[in-house]
This record gives C-alpha cells, sequence and structure tokens, in this order.
C-alpha cells in the first residue's frame, strides 16, 4: 500500500491528479459493489443535487446520479476497510504534501444507463467557499469495456478548463482516481449500462468569508 501511497503523492505533486489501478483488491470491491446494490434497493439512495445551502437544487439536465451518504460512525465491515484505507492515505498526503487535509467525506453513487454530469468543478476557488481539496472516486463495477461509455473526463489543464486537454478514464473495479477539487474540471459520460462507484472529498478547515 505504500508504493500506491507514493504514487498518488507523486501524481498531485507533478501534474496535480493521479489515477491508481487496483487500488483496492477485487474481494474488497465486490463487497462494496453488493453495498452499493443492496443500499439501493433498501431505498437509501436520493437523487444527488447541485448547489450549496439554500442553492442546492435537483437539476436533471446537469447530472442524473443518485446518491447515499456514508456515516463513519454506522459503517459496514467491507465500508469500514474503505475509510479507513482514505483514512492511512490522508495522513500520507499530509506528511509529504501539507494539504492540511483534516477530515473525510464519502457517497455511495450510482448512474442509471444513459446517467451523465456536466462538466462541473468540485469546489470553487473563491473565498468562503468549500473546503474540499481533493476529489477521490473509486470504481465498483466488474468487466467494464470502453463501448460502453460511462467514462470520467478529467480536463488536464486547469488555466484552459473545458477548453483545454483532457483523458479520459474508464471505470475499472478497485480504481481509484484523485485529483485537486479546485483545480480540474470533470464530466461523467453516457454509458450504455448501470455504473456503481464511492466518491469522496479529504476536506480543510472552513474559511469564514467575514475574514476576507
Amino acid at each position: 500500500m505504500e508504493l500506491l501511497f507514493e504514487q498518488i503523492i507523486s501524481g498531485l505533486a507533478t501534474v496535480g491528479y493521479a489515477v491508481v489501478p487496483k487500488f483496492l483488491g477485487s474481494d474488497l470491491t465486490g463487497q462494496l459493489l453488493s453495498e452499493n446494490h443492496s443500499g439501493f434497493e433498501g431505498g437509501r439512495f436520493h437523487t444527488a443535487g447541485v448547489g450549496r445551502g439554500n442553492g442546492h437544487a435537483v437539476r436533471n439536465e446537469i447530472r442524473t446520479d443518485a446518491v447515499d451518504w456514508l456515516d463513519p460512525q454506522n459503517l459496514s465491515e467491507a465500508l469500514a476497510i474503505y475509510w479507513q484505507r482514505m483514512e492511512d492515505l490522508r495522513m500520507a498526503i499530509n506528511q509529504q504534501l501539507f494539504l492540511g487535509l483534516v477530515s473525510f467525506e464519502a457517497h455511495l453513487a450510482r448512474f442509471a444507463p444513459g446517467g451523465f454530469y456536466l462538466p462541473h468543478l468540485d469546489r470553487h476557488r473563491e473565498a468562503g467557499g468549500s473546503a474540499r481539496i481533493l476529489s477521490t472516486v473509486v470504481y465498483l463495477d466488474q468487466d467494464w469495456r470502453p463501448e460502453i461509455g460511462g467514462q470520467l473526463r478529467l480536463y488536464t489543464d486547469p488555466g484552459a478548463g473545458v477548453n483545454g486537454p483532457s483523458i479520459d478514464i474508464f471505470p475499472d473495479a478497485g480504481q481509484l482516481v484523485v485529483f485537486l477539487a479546485a483545480e480540474f474540471w470533470h464530466e461523467v459520460c453516457v454509458s450504455t449500462r448501470e455504473r456503481c462507484s464511492i466518491t469522496g472529498w479529504f476536506r480543510g478547515r472552513e474559511i469564514d468569508p467575514m475574514l476576507f
């Protein structure tokens, strides 16, 4: 695991993102996929929205996924292993990159066939904005093929945004993607089958806009 952490830290330090195949083993990935399915069947998912606070709203023309937010005090055995893995990663990043990551939040996510999420940033740069520092995605679906679609399109030039170059990252089971939340525009492309993942954010301290 230390070698994987070093790969992530190196990617963040050099280009601002990292893509790590097999970050989670196949057994744990399969258990987490089962958690995703059982949560959906149990009615724990709700339609995701956009915006913060009073501006939060469901906007199906922008995103179509459903999510189940995780409670770190009430996790299954498989989710607890995932959560600890991310906590270990948080500590490793802080030791070498000094990003001031103080907490983690995450939700299970599902896109129905035909689902998408238009280009967006996970954190806006203005003072008082979200405390999200790093975005993370772990993919859960087995036997994914490029013709299915559903790729994460990551725009790799923060200065150019959606007008710049991009890479397509397909949702291979157990793969982790990490990137700077305020820098990298990204989108979820349409897929022809259901798409399951765990999306999370490492957070810093909240900024009080009254201080600026």
